[in-house]
């Protein structure tokens, strides 16, 4: 199964935060308290954020964080390769020389193309839409549609 990680999940949930008062600079402690994330794991992934050029931060008596730019220009990707590194579904999506058997794979080009459409996928949309405050967020009832159904069905069995 690919998933993201709790502390992607959570990182995801800071940035979100911040994105909702762009202009206010806010503590580790503040964003633990409006998130009911532990002290700790938001000092921790604020620093990685950081790093990562994601938020910003201000040192002093009204020191604290806020996105390094405007949430309409972070993308979930950019979020993902912060947490985690570059989304690749297997071995080979990462590049060349990655795989033991890309000589003679057959299936290697279809999951390259796979990751690449995840990719623009990812990078299509923002902190913003993630956060619920872009009125130009698309939904995709069909695909929600689809999920549900594939979801709610029972385990066939044999």
């Amino acid at each position: 199964m690919v998933r993201i990680s709790r502390l992607t999940d959570y990182a995801t949930v800071l940035l979100a935060v911040l994105a909702e008062q762009p202009a206010r600079v806010q503590t580790a402690a503040a964003l633990a308290e409006q998130t009911h994330i532990a002290a700790p794991t938001v000092s921790k992934l604020l620093k990685q954020l950081q790093r990562a050029g994601l938020v910003a931060s201000t040192l002093g008596l009204h020191g604290g964080y806020q996105l390094a730019r405007p949430a309409t220009e972070i993308s979930a990707a950019a979020i993902l390769d912060a947490m985690e590194g570059p989304v690749a579904l297997t071995d080979c999506s990462v590049g060349a020389g990655h795989c033991d058997i890309e000589e003679t794979c057959r299936v290697g080009r279809v999951w390259q193309r796979l990751n690449l459409a995840i990719r623009r996928s990812l990078y299509d949309v923002s902190l913003a839409q993630l956060a619920g405050i872009d009125p130009t967020q698309v939904t995709l009832p069909a695909l929600e549609r689809d999920v549900k159904v594939a979801t709610s069905r029972a385990p066939i069995r044999s």
